[in-house]
């Protein structure tokens, strides 16, 4: 019972609101965070892309053992390393079942086991990245390397207004909760309560999504009014507005520490006789 209530209490709404403004606010003091946009961008370019061109084991483990170093140095949410572990249980289990449903020995298992190191690396690697920037430095990352103003404020503004969508579907939740009528018997393995709880966290969806379109309509007409979207593609003002932004020694130290020791992985695979 006292595991049951502290898993509770970590699920809760409120806790995952919590958790989600850390994650976007709360790690400005880690080594990554004072790391340049563009420094950031540039290393997952490699290891978001390069991973699913590598077959060889020891490399992949080498990779996965840095990708596990710097999610700890990013200091990640345990929320966020939760669901990715839940998705990779997920993704990878019902191939290993089938697998070996079907008959299949340790020739099968073992791509299995390399694809979901290859998504591990790669996932780790973007949840480092994103959790190391919060919306404004993400922002003015992308304007800087030429992404339009319009697609960097979206996703800034996507990830300013998750927490508050969070808060307003437990509201329409729960409204719909004081209105309905649960199930009295919940039935074998509680089927009739997941039924009822389940139906309603899809009817909850409706209401938050005209919500959502409202609230999107009035920033608009805010944002016009306050001319900024003319800011986005005036040269002049996004000049002075990523000003700011600038390469310093320790994003160099970090680039080249990430290639020497990709090199090292590459070079000592190498003379061990491994294969790509």
């Amino acid at each position: 019972m006292e595991f049951t209530q502290k898993l509770s209490e970590k699920l809760s709404v409120e806790q995952v609101k919590i958790e989600l403004l850390n994650t976007a606010y709360g790690n400005s003091e880690t080594f990554l965070a004072k790391l340049d946009p563009r420094t950031l961008f540039l290393w997952y370019l490699f290891f978001g892309l390069v991973p699913w061109f590598i077959h060889n084991q020891q490399i992949l483990v080498g990779l996965f053992v840095f990708m596990i170093i710097t999610t700890i140095v990013a200091k990640v949410s345990p929320l966020i390393i939760m669901i990715l572990c839940l998705g990779l249980l997920g993704q990878g289990g019902y191939l290993l079942i089938a697998s070996w449903f079907f008959g299949g020995d340790w020739s099968v298992i073992l791509p299995l086991i390399l694809l979901t190191m290859k998504v591990s690396i790669i996932s780790l690697a973007s949840i480092t990245v994103f959790c190391s920037m919060d919306p404004e430095k993400l922002s003015n990352g992308l304007l800087k390397i030429g992404v339009p103003g319009q697609v960097s404020f979206s996703i800034a503004y996507g990830y300013r207004m998750l927490p508050s969508l969070l808060d307003e579907y437990h509201h329409v939740f729960l409204s719909f909760r004081l209105r309905g009528k649960a199930p009295i018997k919940h039935g074998f393995l509680y089927w009739r309560s997941i039924a009822y709880f389940s139906k309603i966290a899809v009817l909850s969806f409706y209401p938050l999504l005209l919500s959502t379109a409202k609230r999107a309509r009035t920033t608009v007409e805010a944002l016009e009014v306050k001319g900024s979207f003319y800011a986005f593609n005036h040269p002049k003002i996004k000049k002075i507005k990523l000003a700011h932004l600038s390469f310093h020694s320790r994003d160099y130290m970090f680039l080249v520490f990430s290639a020497l020791y990709v090199v090292t992985l590459f070079v000592f695979n190498k003379n061990s006789g491994g294969v790509l």
